[in-house]
């Protein structure tokens, strides 16, 4: 484990217990510039571990909480008359900074989501006729409620595909819930956590990530995982037509840039079929869509993608390091 690895999953430990391959997965998406959705039912922390990263990293941190009155300008910013100087001037919102936590992002209609889409993307935001650049870093890491319908919105294909991960957040073990009440059980007592980590720091470090060795056989692998997804929608048997789409060539980009950084996280300076096969859930389940059969069936995502796992042969020459 590296040392900016270590220090920032000690301190966000100060406020975080247990979670461990959720803070590794979000460490991953930071390494590989890529943003995370977390999913999970209310009170597991998902608004607290996302402030504590952004302490832990030193980053600017804004927090916007979406609900179905806001708009596109609560997020983005918007232009404002000046009369002293008689001009338009840019006011810039929330987005502009390091790290953006999208509170409940579901809870916003799809004009004031795909609000989001050009910075996710771009790294910019166009405000009148001039497109701003955005702070680097830049992540937006959004979370959202599996169970509630009501005032709810499902983010489109198009912005649920910028994200690097969707991570379910389950919850904690027995230990770590004892471990939880018994710490901050007295409301005197809030964990403060401080600066271990910066911008510049994560910045330089990717340049390491880009290091780690992928070989052609792995990527022949990664593409192999992602093109199975599409050629599940043409199964001529109704039993094994799961997906109603597959996932999309940004897909395999990311599944690539996130296998490598998860080798460098763990010491290693190649990917292996094991590292592939750990991230693919992870970097998949979003950008595949259930058919009727699947849901029928009350198949999820992950089953699905795990069949494309069993199925899909590992190169000869890898192995399973």
């Amino acid at each position: 484990m590296s040392s900016w690895s270590e220090r920032v999953r000690n301190e966000v430990g100060k406020a975080i217990l247990g979670q461990e391959v959720v803070v590794e997965r979000m460490l991953v998406a930071l390494l590989a510039d890529g943003h995370v959705l977390l999913e999970g039912m209310p009170g597991l922390a998902k608004t607290l571990l996302i402030k504590s990263l952004g302490t832990a990293l030193g980053l600017q941190f804004e927090r916007v909480q979406f609900t179905p009155d806001l708009l596109p300008s609560d997020v983005i910013g918007t232009m404002i008359f000046q009369a002293q100087s008689g001009q338009f001037e840019p006011h810039k919102g929330p987005i502009f900074a390091n790290l953006v936590l999208a509170d409940e992002i579901n809870r916003a209609p799809a004009k004031v989501q795909s609000a989001l889409l050009e910075a996710m993307q771009e790294k910019q935001v166009t405000l009148g006729p001039t497109s701003h650049k955005l702070p680097r870093p830049f992540f937006v890491m959004a979370t959202q409620n599996p169970v509630e319908q009501e005032g709810t919105y499902p983010l489109p294909e198009a912005q649920r595909d910028r994200f690097l991960f969707k991570l379910l957040v389950d919850y904690p073990s027995q230990e770590d819930e004892f471990e939880m009440m018994r710490r901050w059980g007295q409301v005197t007592e809030k964990p403060e956590l401080q600066p271990v980590a910066s911008g510049e720091e994560l910045l330089a470090l990717r340049a390491e990530v880009d290091g780690v060795h992928v070989s052609e056989d792995i990527q022949a692998y990664i593409l192999e995982l992602v093109r199975a997804t599409r050629e599940m929608p043409k199964a001529t048997k109704p039993e094994d037509r799961l997906l109603s789409y597959g996932a999309s060539p940004r897909a395999s980009i990311s599944l690539y840039q996130a296998s490598r950084a998860l080798a460098w996280l763990r010491g290693m300076d190649h990917v292996s079929p094991a590292v592939v096969k750990d991230i693919f859930f992870d970097a998949m389940r979003h950008r595949v869509g259930l058919s009727y059969e699947a849901e029928a069936e009350e198949i999820t995502a992950d089953q699905v993608l795990l069949k494309i796992l069993d199925k899909t042969a590992i190169p000869s020459r890898a192995g399973m390091i």
